[in-house]
């Protein structure tokens, strides 16, 4: 009896370690830092190597942003909407990102046509960036990217709720979606 109570100190402190590791979080730390947030669904990232790459989202297309002088000063509505939307995704992928510590975990299932590796973004407590914006409408889902969303059902989900509930680009009737945009464009 008095070598049991010798050891129950220890038997308690190794129960309280094994509980500790096992509640490390399930993401761990992310891996990538961002160093741009180039618009709503594209970030440029460097590894622990150093080597930076660009990362479209996997699942979602965001509304884009004006790039040139001459986007910029458009005064077309099409323009002005689109644009409008697309600053309010990058704004709100800026605002994650930086609650994230700036880093991110990728899952990468493909390269584009660009060369730009297309990824799942999650940050370090696990939260899915394309998950987020599509549930704030700030991105649509964007089926030619969904066979490389392990996540397309969690996406899908999210996007659809938005719609029903009007939010972001759905309380918009006037909005068009990006890649109809980008198509008109060209």
């Amino acid at each position: 009896m008095q070598l049991i109570r010798k050891l129950l100190p220890y038997l308690f402190t190794i129960i309280f370690i094994l509980f500790l590791t096992g509640c490390q979080p399930r993401y761990g730390a992310a891996a990538y830092l961002v160093k741009r947030v180039s618009d709503g669904d594209t970030i440029r990232v460097v590894n622990a190597k150093g080597d930076e790459f660009t990362v479209r989202f996997a699942c979602v297309d965001a509304p884009e942003i004006p790039h040139s002088v001459k986007e910029r000063a458009s005064q077309s509505r099409v323009d002005v909407d689109q644009f409008k939307w697309g600053l309010q995704a990058q704004q709100r992928l800026q605002k994650l990102i930086h609650q994230g510590g700036d880093r991110v975990n990728l899952t990468i299932t493909d390269s584009d046509r660009y060369g730009r590796k297309v990824s799942e973004v999650r940050l370090s407590d696990g939260t899915l960036v394309q998950e987020v914006l599509a549930r704030e409408g700030l991105a649509l889902v964007y089926t030619p990217y969904l066979k490389n969303c392990p996540s397309a059902a969690v996406v899908e989900r999210a996007a659809t709720k938005a719609q029903a509930q009007h939010r972001g680009v759905w309380s918009d009737a006037q909005f068009v979606a990006p890649w109809k945009y980008r198509s008109a464009k060209k």
